[in-house]
């Protein structure tokens, strides 16, 4: 039975060094086996970037979240009446009686300017940071003299020594200085826990107390001025409820991402490695809402303008994208051993591509962990030498020469640049990644011109 088994043997080895459509079906198979680890891998990026957003959120929950400001707005308390009829069974007749009900005018502002100026920093808690701001913001404006006539509100039916001024915001928590309304020559505080009329109650609207808001009705202009100081983190947004919105914002963010329905001047905007600044300007034309609204405040949020202050690509998103070019990496290594073997008839042993096929599965591991204690650029570097390094020594050992070590050295070290460069890119990624790939089928095909494929 041995004897009869090891011709077979020895037919089906022979067959596996000879054929080199044996070779192939072997070296496609290695790489669909190792694509089980490289999902592993990439399966192990998610979690820890997953891990990394958790952290982030609660540095940014305890620091302070996004800042949205909707204000500040006046907000007017007016008399409308309603009549009822009562049947009075004894006399047979309808007696009327009128009820008073309080409502209230939410009035914007004519003018809205707004100077912001925020300060940026990273957090850290373990391996992993997040990017936090503090921002002093000014506003200042004013309101014109107030008229409901087109409501139609009489003004002897406003309640002008109960008006108040709102201002709602996304980040109560992250306000860090007292609070101050300056209208004409008057200061006023603000206070939580707005009422809306209907006892429910709003922790995301500031209000002052009751102002002097009788200027407002006989003065031509009534100027305003607040000054507000926030810890926040991700983005800082306003909505443009002035019939004319300015808004300048200068940071030491070198990467803003501007968000919302307006963007800043392309003539004002400035934009450098030490920070940037911007400048906006929306017209009431711009927007579709008024000036004066009734009985409730209206949700505009669609309309709110501003920066994000995010890290356009972080090491987890670079190390992810590195790992879905893993099969390219090894299908690409697999391909020139595979050419060597069949240009210069070296035998090479399956377990031999399995072990340089693991290797190159390493380098993301390797990726993953040192980026979680450097930069992207050095791990990135001591991942890829270290891989390079084991992958050419142990080539030595297999081809038994210098050139064909070196080659794959110098051809692993140039695919390896040629990744990180598309990782680098964002808007020329594909238009780099697609060149690349036409340069390297081009010289994979102009290499095998020479292998004769009729022979196995």
């Amino acid at each position: 039975m041995e004897n009869t088994n090891k011709p077979q043997q020895n037919k089906f080895g022979n067959w596996i060094k000879t054929s080199i459509t044996a070779r192939m079906l072997m070296v496609g198979f290695l790489v669909i086996i190792l694509l089980i680890p490289l999902s592993f891998i990439n399966g192990l990026i998610k979690e820890r970037a997953y891990r990394q957003t958790d952290v982030v959120n609660e540095i940014n929950e305890k620091w302070g979240n996004n800042v949205l400001v909707y204000g500040p707005i006046l907000k007017i308390p007016y008399k409308t009446y309603s009549e009822t009829k009562t049947f009075n069974e004894k006399t047979k007749t309808y007696f009327k009686e009128t009820k008073t009900h309080i409502n209230h005018a939410y009035i914007f502002p004519e003018s809205l300017k707004s100077e912001v100026d925020v300060k940026s920093k990273t957090l850290n808690r373990g391996n992993f940071e997040s990017a936090v701001f503090t921002t002093n913001m000014k506003f200042s404006g004013h309101y014109i003299q107030t008229d409901l006539k087109e409501k139609d509100i009489k003004n002897e039916d406003i309640i002008w020594d109960k008006a108040t001024v709102i201002i709602k915001t996304s980040n109560l928590k992250g306000i860090k200085s007292e609070m101050l309304l300056k209208l004409n020559n008057n200061s006023y505080a603000f206070q939580t826990n707005f009422n809306d009329g209907s006892k429910n109650y709003h922790l995301d609207v500031l209000e002052t107390g009751f102002i002097d808001a009788l200027d407002i009705s006989t003065k031509e202009n009534a100027n305003f001025s607040i000054s507000m100081t926030f810890n926040g983190s991700k983005q800082i947004e306003i909505i443009p409820i002035g019939k004319i919105t300015t808004m300048q914002m200068t940071s030491n963010w070198a990467d803003p991402s501007f968000m919302g329905n307006y963007l800043p001047n392309d003539e004002t905007k400035e934009i450098s490695q030490t920070g940037f600044k911007a400048d906006w300007k929306v017209l009431h034309i711009n927007r579709a809402f008024s000036q004066q609204h009734l009985n409730t405040i209206p949700n505009l949020n669609q309309f709110a303008f501003g920066t994000k202050f995010m890290v356009m690509v972080d090491e987890y998103q670079k190390s992810e994208r590195s790992a879905k070019y893993g099969f390219l990496v090894i299908a690409l290594t697999f391909l020139i051993f595979f050419l060597i073997q069949t240009l210069s008839k070296i035998d090479i042993h399956p377990f031999q591509y399995l072990m340089i096929g693991l290797a190159l599965t390493m380098f993301y591991t390797l990726l993953v962990s040192i980026s979680e204690h450097s930069n992207f650029l050095k791990a990135y570097l001591i991942a890829g030498i270290s891989v390079i390094v084991l992958i050419t020594l142990y080539s030595k050992s297999i081809l038994k020469t210098f050139k064909f070590p070196l080659f794959i050295g110098l051809s692993l070290t140039a695919l390896y640049t040629f990744i990180y460069v598309i990782i680098q890119l964002e808007n020329y990624a594909l238009l780099v990644g697609s060149i690349g790939l036409f340069l390297i089928l081009s010289i994979v095909m102009f290499v095998s011109r020479k292998i004769d494929w009729n022979n196995g």
